[in-house]
Order: structure tokens, then C-alpha cells, then sequence
């Protein structure tokens, strides 16, 4: 005698996902996908400490006198050579660490990073012809920090803040010369390297340094 089947019990169909939910969830993954696209998180800290070892070696070889030719031309070759450092150790980073980097993004950072630093060049060329030698220094940091915030809006947090920090440092130095203005000339040669010295070389590796611990190198 066969036993009586019990009736099958069928649980109750799950409801779909709502449109708008998932409107949402693309919405989001949208959103992310451009904002990994359209930042850089890859710089090298290593990279920018390396930069300010070399602003440091720059210092002791340049000497102090600001209308000297091997103070110029100590300053020139050093900032290719140290920004040439740092890009490599940014591009070595960027490969090991997968980071996405498309050709709009290069774009953008140059945009963003080159156009205060060649108006820097001009404002240089400038300054030299008409003999501000005492107004180099704080260009150069004011310049030079206003070019690393225009490109850190794109990167990590900390690089625009390095950035304002370098402009505060020129403020400082062209402040420096209208403060001490009894001092002797000589002295104040001093005073403004100290602050390059304590800009482009202790800023870079303190931040530097920062980045590398924080960001994996």
C-alpha cells in the first residue's frame, strides 16, 4: 500500500530588486570607476624624499651669494635632476602598485602642475634681468608650492597640503628681505638659503617621508 504523498511546498518567490536600487548601485560604481580614474594615488614618497636630499646636497654646493653664477646654476641643474628622480621612482611605484593611470590623468596633472612652474621660468628670467636676486628664493617655493597644489587636487590628501606649506615658506622668504632690511646684505644671503635649504630640502623629506610610510613607498 502506497503511502499518501504530502503536498510539495513551494516557499514563496523572492522578490526582485528594486529599479531603483539597483539605479543606485550603478550610480555608484560609476562614480567610483571615474574617481579612481581621475586621481593619483601612486606618488612616490621615496621619490620626493630622494628630491630633498638633493635640494640639501644643492644647498652646500650653490654657497650663499644669490648674484653669484654658481648659485644659479647649481639651483637650474639641480631641479631637473631631482624632478627627473622623482618621476622615475613615481612611474616604478605606479607599475608595482597596478595604479590607474591613463593618458587623461597625465594630462590633467601636467595641466595642473606645469603652468605655475613656467611662469616661475618667466618671473625668473625677469627678476635676473632687472637684478631682484633676493626675490628668487620666494618665487621659487611660492611657485613651486602653488604647482603641487594645482596637481595634489588630484592625488593623496597630504600633497596639497605640502603644497601650501612650500608657499607659506615663500611668503616667509620674500617677506625676509623688507623685515631685515638693516641687516647687512651677506646676512640676509644667509637667512634666505636657510629657508630654501629648509623648504625644498626639509619639506620634501619630511613629507616625503610621510607619504612613504603612510602609502607603501
Amino acid at each position: 500500500m502506497s503511502r499518501p504523498q504530502r503536498p510539495l511546498r513551494l516557499d514563496p518567490p523572492v522578490a526582485p530588486p528594486a529599479l531603483s536600487d539597483r539605479a543606485l548601485d550603478n550610480l555608484r560604481f560609476i562614480r567610483e570607476t571615474m574617481e579612481r580614474a581621475g586621481t593619483f594615488t601612486a606618488v612616490s614618497g621615496a621619490g620626493i624624499t630622494l628630491t630633498g636630499i638633493l635640494a640639501l646636497v644643492a644647498a652646500l654646493i650653490a654657497g650663499t651669494h644669490l648674484d653669484s653664477p654658481r648659485w644659479l646654476l647649481t639651483w637650474m641643474m639641480a631641479a631637473p635632476v631631482a624632478f627627473a628622480a622623482s618621476a622615475y621612482l613615481t612611474v616604478r611605484k605606479t607599475r608595482a602598485s597596478k595604479d590607474l593611470f591613463t593618458v587623461a590623468l597625465a594630462r590633467k596633472l601636467a595641466l595642473a602642475f606645469f603652468p605655475s612652474l613656467i611662469a616661475g621660468a618667466v618671473l625668473t628670467a625677469v627678476a635676473l634681468r632687472a637684478g631682484w636676486f633676493a626675490a628668487l628664493p620666494g618665487m621659487w617655493l611660492m611657485m613651486y608650492g602653488a604647482a603641487v597644489m594645482a596637481g595634489g587636487a588630484m592625488s593623496v590628501p597630504v600633497i596639497p597640503v605640502m603644497g601650501a606649506t612650500f608657499m607659506a615658506f615663500g611668503a616667509l622668504a620674500l617677506a625676509a628681505p623688507l623685515v631685515f632690511v638693516a641687516w647687512p646684505t651677506a646676512s640676509r644671503e644667509v637667512l634666505l638659503n636657510g629657508i630654501m635649504a629648509a623648504g625644498f630640502g626639509g619639506l620634501h623629506i619630511l613629507f616625503g617621508t610621510a607619504i612613504a610610510r603612510r602609502y607603501g613607498g
